[in-house]
């Protein structure tokens, strides 16, 4: 049997119940990821990459981009957690995404996020879609994005054990 705890294993779909919580470790953003993200998308607004034009904003300095948030907010959820390693397929949504608060060089973000909904795939009995209510939050707890994250999920684990 293996020994790890159970959450570094992963969680299978019957592990998984509405009302469950879960919260991601932090990540930093740097200067490096709004320049990288900004070469990536194309999106060079003077709002992201110009101290001088920012500075006069009403958020008085640069701000990395909202999708910026959302992309790290994916990527925490799951890769950082791990909880959901044995039963997360593929992302299939989102729904009432909303940008609350401007994301700043030095924020560190981290993901509050609960099962709100789990049913039965229509099209395949071996899957479920999970419905997640997220909250990115900040280091000061402030929540800067939120919406609903729909996953669709295996029935069957995807990774067994070692």
């Amino acid at each position: 049997m293996d020994n790890q705890p159970r959450q570094l294993q992963g969680l299978s779909y019957e592990d998984l119940y509405v009302g469950m919580s879960f919260r991601s470790p932090g990540r930093t953003i740097t200067e490096t990821d709004i320049v990288q993200f900004a070469g990536l998308t194309g999106d060079y607004s003077d709002l992201h990459m110009n101290d001088e034009y920012a500075r006069k904003s009403q958020f008085g300095k640069r701000v990395a981009h909202g999708m910026l948030g959302l992309s790290y907010a994916h990527g925490l959820m799951w890769a950082g957690t791990r909880e959901l390693r044995k039963c997360a397929i593929a992302f299939l949504g989102i729904n009432e995404w909303s940008f609350k608060l401007p994301i700043f060089v030095g924020d560190t973000l981290s993901m509050d996020y609960q099962l709100m909904e789990i049913r039965d795939s229509k099209s395949n009995p071996q899957q479920a879609i999970g419905v997640f209510d997220v909250q990115v939050v900040n280091q000061r707890s402030e929540t800067v994005q939120r919406g609903k994250k729909a996953l669709l999920l295996s029935k069957i684990d995807l990774i067994s054990p070692a």
